[in-house]
């Protein structure tokens, strides 16, 4: 039952009102809204006789009775009890055999359990006095009151007890709003749950004489000597006119001179005809009815195959042109590709032992991280430093014995960031929080406030510590860790930062913000497409910017020129780093694609394309001729000549 319903039902239910004992004295609420009492007829008005209701009658006059449990207007209980009155704005009349067990009361109103349910504390209450809400919690254990499943067993309880019919029932003589056994009315007691069954045939039930409402309610068991004594029995011909009125024997008497007895035959066979032609009349309005809905059927459905082949046309005009264009592209690009291969054959012609690029291969893998690896630091060349999003940095030693030396534990969030300035590791996290450790003895040594985002990228240099987040850039004092400045008009995530001797390199939304490390202002800005700047790398002669549309797009560092854009990735670049060794420069880029490329700068190619982790690659780090890369398998790859 939704709450909407629970109102309703629960604006016109009423709550028990219960004797228990002849002796006791009546306890109970009363009943709410305008309800109306079962056997109660009232006739028209003009004359006091008539206007008599049933239970004004003598035979329901109030008496005690001692051997009454319980007396009530009471809601149905049962799923057999669906129509009962209450559903319809009405209250039922119960009055229990024997006084009900305590158990099978309600602790908030008092009364016998109305739908009982079963609420979140365990504690059993009537479904309307939890959606009421007449009180908050529960009165046992004060938890907050939720029903969770109707309490079908203490239903069927209340159910199986025993009442005394309704019409054995009759107002109480000193108590307004009781009720009490009659002793003149029905003797019987049945399960609250079959009730309905006997008194829909209980000989006690009033009824109405079918004649005409000027005759006072009687008793079922004395409806049919009442109909012999029936002053308003109509003459049979009343249909076409007749007014007569009386008993039987008058009735009788009077078609001997009724004007419309010798007719009836003629009046039956044109009331014959008559209901022939109004049953032949319905058959035409209903084909007539049944032709026009054809007809807007058959209209419609012409409607929708007009539309169907319009639709269909247009379809294969932009199936022609697109084809067209398409053939147009086609031989475009097979006459670039043609030039592609010429090229290729050039450079291949010329190419010498200095083209030939040693592969990297994968050395080994560090296991450990319970989640997706985001951040990776290198500090002295012999600690790696991984942060996760199960919120830890794990340190791994490099040198001897490759396994993880401690486990750090700190942050509240995802370990987002790191970096280290070679004495302390600096952590940013989702928590919005960036904390500080000792490079040698791996301890915490303080906690950084201030950000009201996720910290997504750090960097130190010239005594400073940078951390980029949602449209700032905050500048930290490495001694004091206060914060000096916050670098502002920036217009999206804060996701890479990079720095300089002498200037530091922000990347955000589809822009590279190049700022002054001694004045702190911003000196240039590098126009990026592709989405998102994820990923930043300067070398002594490019700035190079891995993007959220899968491109990497290189720049000249001395006049901010744009070279060009790699492509290859098929995901975002996550990650890139630049290793350099006499006579050449490689870049490192790592992707959503799950593999590492590893690309010339010289020439800038693809040389090599790495693919052995089962996840997404999300950081890089280098040391010592070493790539080491993290990804969301949760592992840390080796990668080495």
């Amino acid at each position: 039952m939704d709450l909407e319903e629970s109102k309703k039902r629960s604006t016109y239910s009423t709550t028990m009102e219960t004797t228990f004992g002849a002796n006791s004295a009546p306890t109970g609420v009363r009943a709410r809204g305008r309800s109306f009492q079962d056997g109660e007829f009232h006739s028209p008005p003009g004359s006091e006789k008539n206007r008599q209701s049933f239970t004004e009658d003598s035979m329901w006059r109030p008496r005690r009775h001692s051997n009454v449990s319980a007396c009530s207007s009471y809601p149905s209980l049962t799923s057999n009890l669906s129509n009962s009155d209450s559903d319809k704005g009405h209250k039922e009349i119960v009055v229990f055999a024997d006084k009900p067990s305590e158990k099978l009361f309600c602790m908030i109103c008092s009364d016998v359990f109305h739908d009982p349910v079963i609420t979140s504390c365990g504690h059993s209450f009537c479904r309307s006095c939890v959606l009421l809400r007449k009180l908050e919690h529960c009165p046992v254990d004060n938890s907050s009151l939720v029903v969770v499943v109707s309490n079908l067993a203490v239903l069927e309880q209340i159910g199986e007890l025993l009442v005394h019919c309704k019409y054995g029932c009759m107002p109480s003589a000193t108590e307004e709003g009781k009720y009490e056994v009659n002793s003149a009315g029905c003797p019987v007691k049945v399960k609250l749950n079959s009730r309905h069954e006997h008194e829909q045939t209980c000989q006690y039930a009033p009824m109405q004489c079918p004649n005409s409402i000027l005759c006072p309610a009687v008793l079922k068991m004395n409806l049919d000597e009442h109909l012999e004594q029936c002053e308003h029995i109509k003459c049979m011909h009343f249909k076409y006119g007749c007014q007569f009125e009386g008993t039987d024997t008058e009735v009788k008497e009077h078609l001997n001179t009724c004007k419309f007895e010798p007719m009836k035959e003629f009046l039956q066979h044109s009331a014959d005809q008559i209901e022939e032609l109004q049953t032949e009349l319905k058959n035409k309005d209903q084909e007539m009815t049944f032709l026009r809905s054809m007809l807007v059927k058959m209209t419609e459905r012409i409607e929708r195959v007009e539309k169907t082949v319009d639709i269909r046309l247009d379809f294969l005009d932009e199936g022609h042109t697109k084809l067209s264009s398409e053939i147009m592209e086609t031989r475009r690009a097979m006459t670039k590709l043609k030039d592609d291969i010429s090229d290729v054959e050039v450079r291949l012609w010329g190419a010498g032992s200095f083209d030939i690029y040693p592969l990297f291969k994968c050395r080994g893998t560090f296991v450990g991280h319970q989640g997706p690896i985001w951040a990776l630091c290198v500090s002295n060349g012999e600690w790696l430093y991984s942060g996760s999003s199960d919120k830890t940095i794990k340190v791994w030693d490099t040198q001897s014995t490759y396994n993880c030396v401690k486990t750090m534990d700190g942050h509240a969030g995802i370990v987002l960031t790191l970096c280290s300035d070679g004495k302390r590791l600096y952590s940013g996290s989702s928590d919005c929080t960036i904390n500080i450790w000792d490079c040698s003895t791996l301890e915490f040594v303080d906690k950084i406030r201030g950000h009201v985002n996720p910290v997504c990228t750090l960097v130190t240099k010239k005594n400073m510590l940078f951390s980029g987040s949602l449209k700032k850039i905050k500048v930290w004092d490495l001694e004091t860790l206060k914060q000096m400045n916050e670098l502002t008009e920036l217009n999206h995530w804060v996701r890479a930062l990079v720095a300089s001797e002498n200037y530091l390199y922000s990347g955000s939304y589809q822009t590279i913000k190049i700022w002054d490390l001694n004045t702190l202002e911003c000196v240039h800005v590098l126009e990026a497409t592709g989405g998102s700047v994820y990923s930043l790398a300067v070398t002594k002669e490019h700035i190079i910017c891995g993007t959220y549309e899968n491109s990497i797009i290189v720049w000249d560092l001395n006049n901010y020129k744009l070279l060009t854009t790699l492509n290859g990735h098929v995901g975002t670049v996550y990650a890139l780093t630049v290793l350099s060794s006499p006579g050449q420069t490689r870049l490192f880029s790592a992707s959503y694609d799950r593999s590492l490329r590893v690309w010339n700068l010289e020439s800038l190619a693809c040389v090599q394309t790495l693919l052995r982790h089962q996840g997404s690659v999300s950081a890089l780090a280098v040391s010592k001729g070493r790539i080491f890369s993290g990804a969301m398998d949760s592992t840390v790859k080796v990668w080495q000549c």
